[in-house]
């Protein structure tokens, strides 16, 4: 079995691992991380959400910046809000044993800038941006990119499909020539072989994680055949027998779930919605009271839900099916962390049965009829 020392991850750092329950490397670290520590490379890495990213390249990161540099020496981008905090807590968590501390600052779009500008003006040697607000602080000359060495794009494939493209352009531009470039998608489309080719070496070293070993052996998979009509009374019934379990439901839609809040909401379900529409401050509400039990049932879209990390949920209800086998990765991964079992369920029509079973096939899991 290869440990994280193996891979020449500090003891430090492993000390802060094991305090967080991280004891053995997953196929993306054990695959990254002494390619990341040793040379100064590109690196090309395809993988989906849940895989380990975070550490596979905040440990590198951690042990290759210099705690006596006060600059910004390496920069992550990525898609969303929620996703940059939790990247930002985690490495933070990551470094908490460093022999001399690493400062680590999270800035993104909902939050006053007037605020970030002056974090930013502390010794900040890690920084974790949304490439609009990077932008912003960039153009108000808060922010010094002259001394990254290494940009991380995480999650690549959704910044561009979030249209952050030009932002991705100037910053990578702006840098280029003098940093190198790790790069973390789920898919490779055409606009990611397009960054890669603008700004990537030749020679990057790739890697890529085979899917049929990310998911979660604690996650129990389920599926409850429900017509249209059925699918609300099915869904209460469902969430009566969890009783005081706490769980996400995806939808596909803003629309969708905005409509599926009010409708438990009528039925006295503690539930609430995070979506793209909702207000930052908004965003940020709902989000602290799921994480203080004060709400028991959070219900998301994809998209809102990156980043997302809310100790101790039971299960996850695919309320509509995603579409993309990577999202139902994404989503089921929320539940069964840190050692404890949870419960996938999808509510599907007998349409999508199909897609279900073609899900399963993929990702070599069993999904199993539940009856309710």
């Amino acid at each position: 079995m290869t440990t994280f020392s193996d891979l020449g991850v500090s003891e430090a750092s492993i000390k802060a691992l094991n305090e967080n329950n991280i004891f053995e490397p997953t196929e993306i670290q054990e695959k990254t991380i002494p390619f990341l520590l040793k040379s100064s490379i590109d690196l090309i890495a395809q993988a989906q959400t849940g895989t380990g990213k975070t550490a596979a390249f905040g440990l590198p990161l951690i042990q290759k910046v210099d705690a006596d540099n006060p600059s910004v020496q390496a920069l992550i981008l990525c898609p969303t809000r929620e996703l940059g905090q939790q990247i930002a807590k985690q490495i933070f968590r990551f470094a908490r044993y460093t022999p001399k501390r690493i400062y680590v600052e999270a800035v993104y779009g909902g939050a006053y800038i007037g605020d970030q500008i002056k974090a930013l003006k502390r010794p900040t040697q890690i920084l974790v941006a949304t490439p609009g607000r990077l932008i912003d602080l960039l153009e108000k000359k808060a922010v010094e990119l002259s001394h990254v060495k290494t940009i991380v794009l995480d999650e690549a494939d959704e910044m561009l499909s979030m249209g952050f493209k030009k932002e991705l352009d100037s910053i990578l531009s702006q840098t280029q020539g003098k940093r190198n470039t790790w790069l973390f998608s789920a898919t490779m489309p055409a606009s990611i072989q397009a960054i890669i080719k603008s700004y990537m070496l030749p020679d990057a070293t790739r890697v890529q994680i085979d899917k049929n070993n990310i998911v979660n052996k604690n996650i129990d998979h389920k599926y409850v055949i429900s017509e249209a009509k059925d699918k609300l009374d099915n869904l209460i019934q469902f969430l009566k027998i969890q009783g005081a379990n706490r769980g996400l439901i995806f939808c596909v839609t803003k629309a969708s779930a905005q409509t599926l809040a009010k409708q438990l909401f009528a039925r006295n379900i503690p539930a609430e919605a995070i979506h793209g529409d909702l207000l930052q401050k908004d965003r940020d509400k709902v989000m602290r009271a799921f994480k203080k039990e004060r709400v028991q049932i959070l219900i998301a879209t994809d998209l809102a839900a990156r980043g997302l990390d809310v100790e101790n949920l039971s299960y996850v209800v695919h309320y509509e099916i995603p579409d993309q086998v990577e999202y139902y990765t994404h989503r089921s991964g929320r539940t069964a962390r840190a050692g404890k079992k949870g419960m996938s369920i999808s509510l599907i029509t007998s349409k999508e049965l199909k897609n279900l079973q073609e899900i399963a096939s993929t990702l070599k899991i069993d999904i199993k009829e539940y009856n309710l």
